[in-house]
């Protein structure tokens, strides 16, 4: 080795000795990073829940909307962030809509705001099955309020919704299930509205006429067994088997009625006796009860002289 060589070998250790003790003193004078906290018990955030919150509320000078999720939803969180999302970007666009029609060009600048709120429940749950009721409130202007109960099933081991040809299968002969309905209804309305005219399915020429069961919402109904369903019931909408002021109906059918009709796959998830079977509507508040149409007012009397 040429003595031009040995200076610079020195030369190059006394420079990477130099960086480590500069890079030693820099570790000693900056402050340490602090290890990330420990989420604190019970209080760990899974993705579902990140992505999917337990309600959402929104107010704007032209529509206030609301969603209220179960807490039974959680442990299914395929289903809890999906539902989450579909319902806030149908509330989104209600409000954009009412945007639109409250500051429509000759719009009335006194209308009150729109309204809409969404509240899910729980209905009943087995083994395979988890059944929610979704109750919608819509004000839209008009008169008064609409409301809407529809249902959803779902399966906790495929993680998908169903319906009621998953529990029958789709070549189900359902009739005996559209005449106990019928059945119910009719008797129903009765109660509620004494000497009202009976509906049938089919309805002829009448302006109201019975459901179809497989066309109906509805919602799996706990019985006297717990983690089985003992019937269904089926969610009516004002308007569809009577004028409005009947209000909405909810009727309750035992499984004894269509147990031969269930799928192998479906079958165990039902047992028991209902508490109640047909009209099983829940009373609703004042601001939402049906209310009659105003009676036209007569002409006044001509004034005597």
């Amino acid at each position: 080795m040429t003595s031009i060589a040995r200076p610079t070998i020195r030369l190059l250790l006394l420079t990477a000795a130099l960086a480590t003790t500069l890079a030693a003193c820099n570790r000693d004078r900056e402050p340490e990073t602090p290890a990330p906290a420990a989420p604190a018990p019970g209080a760990v955030v899974t993705p579902a829940d990140a992505a999917a919150p337990m309600a959402f509320e929104s107010k704007t000078p032209w529509a206030d909307v609301s969603l209220t999720l179960p807490a039974g939803i959680k442990p299914q969180g395929d289903l809890h962030a999906r539902l989450y999302a579909e319902e806030v970007r149908r509330l989104r666009q209600f409000a954009e809509g009412a945007q639109g029609e409250l500051t429509e060009a000759g719009a009335e600048t006194d209308r009150p705001k729109y309204q809409k709120a969404i509240t899910i429940t729980v209905a009943a749950e087995t083994a395979k099955l988890l059944s929610l009721k979704r109750f919608d409130f819509d004000y839209s202007g008009g008169a008064h309020p609409n409301t809407l109960a529809d249902g959803l099933l779902w399966d906790k081991a495929l993680k998908r919704r169903i319906g009621l040809a998953d529990l029958f299968g789709k070549e189900a002969n359902l009739t005996i299930l559209d005449q106990a309905l019928c059945s119910a209804i009719n008797t129903a309305k009765r109660a509620r509205v004494p000497g009202s005219a009976g509906v049938t399915l089919g309805g002829g020429d009448k302006i109201f006429s019975c459901p179809r069961a497989a066309d109906t919402p509805f919602v799996l109904t706990a019985g006297d067994t717990p983690g089985k369903a003992a019937g269904l019931t089926f969610l009516i909408g004002p308007y569809q088997v009577g004028p409005y002021v009947e209000g909405a109906y909810e009727i309750a059918i035992p499984a004894a009625v269509f147990r031969s009709l269930l799928t192998t796959a479906y079958s165990s998830e039902f047992g028991g006796q209902l508490v109640k079977a047909g009209d099983v509507t829940p009373a609703l508040p004042p601001i939402l009860q049906p209310k009659p149409a105003p009676a036209a007012q007569s002409a006044p009397a001509p004034a005597r002289n």
